[in-house]
């Protein structure tokens, strides 16, 4: 008496896979977002840095106005990794069902 599972059926197998290439695909798009906000971060962090130094040193007002571009780049990126980590959760909600 054996109590054995019969194999997929191909359309089973497809499904699966493609669930599965679905789920790494968006693990990859969701890592690679996470890369760009850090890359952004790290940019930004730099840039304002150095246009602090260079205000404080010589209290011209366009370094201030570097350090406000700056900050908001790292806004936009933080808008980008939202709208991304949301179509990924759309993509996976989606194909949840499938």
């Amino acid at each position: 008496m054996s109590n054995t599972t019969p194999p997929p059926t191909p359309s089973q197998t497809a499904v699966n896979n493609a669930e599965q290439s679905i789920a790494q695909s968006t693990a990859l798009a969701l890592a690679d977002a996470t890369d760009n906000l850090r890359n952004l971060n790290t940019l930004s962090t730099t840039a304002i840095g150095v246009a602090l130094s260079q205000y404080i040193e010589t209290l011209d007002p366009k370094f201030g106005d570097i350090i406000l571009e700056a900050q908001n780049v790292v806004s936009r990126g933080a808008e980008n990794f939202s709208a991304v980590g949301e179509k990924i959760a759309t993509v996976l909600h989606d194909s949840d069902g499938a």
